[in-house]
C-alpha cells in the first residue's frame, strides 16, 4: 500500500485556499483543510467533502494544534482591507501567533512550510517594479499596518526558524489574485467592479484611477505555490503575480465592457496609504520555478464574471 503525503492548508476554505486544496487532491495528496470560517466559506469546499483524502477542521491558527503532516501551506489571514481592518488586533495575531504555531508544528514533525506573504510588505513602493531585495515603504501605524506589518513579521519568523532551528521554509509574496470564489463583499477591486457592474450600480474608482495593479488568475497562482513547495534549496522570498500592469480605470472599463453593463464610473477619495503602483518583478520566479502567468486579464475576467453571475442570481 503506497503512503500518501499529507498536506495541511490553513485558510483552506478561503478563495485561494480552496483552489489549492482542489489542486493538491488532484495531485494525489491527502489534504487537511484548517479554517475558522471568518472569510472562508463552506460552499468553497463542499464539492471536495466526498473525497476520502480530504478532511476539514474548524480551528483558529492563533490557537496551537498538533497534526502529523509532511507539508504546511499557511494561508490563514484575511487578505482584503475590508476584512483585515475589521479587527486589526486579530489580524496581527493571525499573522504572528498563527505563523508561530505553524512553525512550531513544522519544527516538531519535520514538515516543509510555505508562508503566504504579500506584495503589501512593499507598502507604497518607491521602487518600480518591485524586486524581492526591496525592503519596502510601509507605514507601521497606518490603517493597513495590521496586515502589512503582520506579514512582514511572519516573514521574519520564517527565516528565524530556518536559521535557528533548520526548519524547511518557503516564502511567497502574492500580488493581486482574482478568480471564482472571491467574496462579493471583500472590497477588492476586481470583485467590487464586477458586482457593481452586474447590479447596475455605479462603479467606484478611488482616486483618479491612474494607480496601477497587476492581476494574476487564481489557477496560475496555485500552480506557483505547488512549484515553490516542490523546489529544493530555495526558501525565497519570491514574487508571484502577473507583471502586466493595468490602471484601475482601465480595469473598470474592461469589466463594464465584458458585462455589457451601463453602470457609470464614478470617483471617490483614495484611502490612506493606498499604493500608487504595484507590479511584480518575476525574474526570480521565472528562473527558479520556471513559472510565469499566461492567462490574459480578459480571459480570467470572463470566468470570474460567470462565477459572480451565478452567485448573484
Amino acid at each position: 500500500m503506497s503512503y500518501k503525503k499529507r498536506v495541511l492548508v490553513t485558510g483552506g476554505a478561503g478563495f485561494l485556499g480552496s483552489h489549492l486544496c482542489e489542486r493538491l487532491l488532484n495531485d494525489g495528496f491527502e489534504v487537511i483543510c484548517l479554517d475558522n470560517f471568518f472569510t472562508g466559506r463552506k460552499e468553497n469546499i463542499a464539492h471536495l467533502l466526498p473525497n476520502s483524502s480530504f478532511e476539514v477542521i474548524r480551528h483558529d491558527v492563533i490557537e496551537p494544534i498538533l497534526l502529523e503532516v509532511n507539508y504546511i501551506y499557511n494561508l490563514a489571514c484575511p487578505a482584503s482591507p475590508v476584512h483585515y481592518q475589521h479587527n486589526p488586533v486579530k489580524t496581527i495575531k493571525t499573522s504572528v501567533a498563527g505563523t508561530l504555531n505553524m512553525l512550531g508544528m513544522a519544527k516538531r514533525v519535520g514538515a516543509r512550510m510555505l508562508q503566504a506573504s504579500t506584495s503589501e510588505v512593499y507598502g507604497d513602493p518607491t521602487c518600480h517594479p518591485q524586486v524581492e531585495s526591496y525592503w519596502g515603504n510601509v507605514n507601521p501605524i497606518g490603517p493597513r499596518a495590521c496586515y502589512d506589518e503582520g506579514k512582514r513579521c511572519a516573514e521574519a519568523l520564517m527565516f528565524s526558524y530556518h536559521d535557528q532551528n533548520d526548519v524547511d521554509i518557503r516564502v511567497v509574496r502574492i500580488f493581486n489574485t482574482y478568480g471564482p470564489r472571491m467574496l462579493e463583499n471583500d472590497g477588492r477591486v476586481v470583485s467590487n467592479f464586477i458586482v457593481q457592474a452586474l447590479r447596475g450600480e455605479d462603479i467606484t474608482v478611488y482616486g483618479n484611477g491612474n494607480q496601477t495593479r497587476s492581476f494574476c488568475y487564481v489557477d496560475e497562482m496555485v500552480d506557483a505555490f505547488t512549484r515553490m513547495m516542490g523546489t529544493e534549496d530555495f526558501s525565497g522570498p519570491v514574487n508571484l503575480g502577473n507583471p502586466t500592469e493595468f490602471t484601475v480605470f482601465e480595469l473598470a472599463e474592461l469589466v463594464r465592457e465584458i458585462t455589457g453593463s451601463r453602470s457609470a464610473i464614478i470617483h471617490k477619495e483614495l484611502p490612506a496609504d493606498d499604493p500608487v503602483q504595484r507590479q511584480p518583478d518575476i525574474t526570480l520566479a521565472k528562473e527558479r520555478l520556471s513559472w510565469e502567468p499566461k492567462v490574459q486579464l480578459e480571459e480570467g475576467l470572463l470566468k470570474t464574471i460567470k462565477f459572480f453571475k451565478e452567485l448573484l442570481a
